[in-house]
């Protein structure tokens, strides 16, 4: 038997995954990082300890967020050592879950607009990181554990500021927000493991190092769409002036 339709469906998927990120970032309906209004209302009407409904809100909202996955299908594009994807998935996991947690908590006001615009510009950067840009055209290759690191930071952030708009009820909440980062991490675990098979079976194929160059440009134009969506808010709303 063949391999070649399980790796073609794999190709099929990663572009599928591409493109639905790419138009939901050109559609431009929602804020990234939103909250359903269904899930609203039920977490501004409740108090107390609610783990299991919290780790199941936060691996919606990793499997739903196209801004994560499109950064994590960057970051892993060129990983190929399990190792070497697990330290990466690990800091970036580290800086999310400490600006979830201390962003919700302390209630640090950050403009949602522009933690956003600063997602989409951490898209960007692994793009053009991929495609060895820095070295081309500055002669330096910026420390990309540090990067993710940090732009893990500003991903948390920018869930920190949505979950802010809905006032949490204080009774309850650190176990809350630790049960919602849970879940956000075994979404993640999801997500990318589904990703790593399809790259898996993509990198097999002799079309990889052919489309590898389009794929990530096309990864920076939705970055940059991302940011121009969300610069535009932030303009539009006044909080720019």
């Amino acid at each position: 038997m063949s391999a070649v339709p399980s790796v073609s469906v794999a190709c099929t998927w990663l572009a599928r995954l591409l493109a639905g990120c790419l138009a939901l970032v050109a559609c431009a309906t929602a804020l990234a990082h939103g909250v359903a209004s269904g899930d609203k209302g039920y977490i501004q009407e409740i108090s107390g300890v609610h783990v299991i409904p919290f780790v199941y809100l936060g691996a919606k909202h990793m499997v739903t967020g196209y801004d994560h996955l499109l950064f994590l299908f960057g970051v892993v594009f060129f990983l190929y050592r399990l190792r070497h994807i697990a330290l990466y998935v690990s800091l970036f996991a580290l800086g999310h879950s400490a600006t979830l947690l201390i962003g919700v908590y302390f209630n640090i006001g950050v403009s949602a607009y522009l933690i956003d615009a600063i997602i989409g510009l951490s898209v960007v950067y692994k793009a053009l990181d991929n495609l060895g840009a820095f070295q081309r055209w500055f002669g330096v290759q910026p420390d990309t554990k540090a990067a993710t690191l940090i732009f893990g930071l500003f991903h948390g952030f920018g869930l920190a500021t949505k979950i802010q708009e809905l006032e949490l009820a204080r009774d309850g909440l650190l176990a809350n927000l630790v049960a919602f980062n849970v879940g956000v991490e075994l979404g993640q675990l999801l997500a990318l493991s589904a990703i790593l098979i399809a790259m898996g079976l993509w990198r097999r194929t002799e079309g990889f190092s052919r489309h590898a160059y389009t794929a990530n440009v096309a990864l920076m134009s939705a970055g940059f769409l991302l940011m121009g969506y969300q610069l535009t808010g932030w303009f539009v709303s006044g909080q720019g002036a």
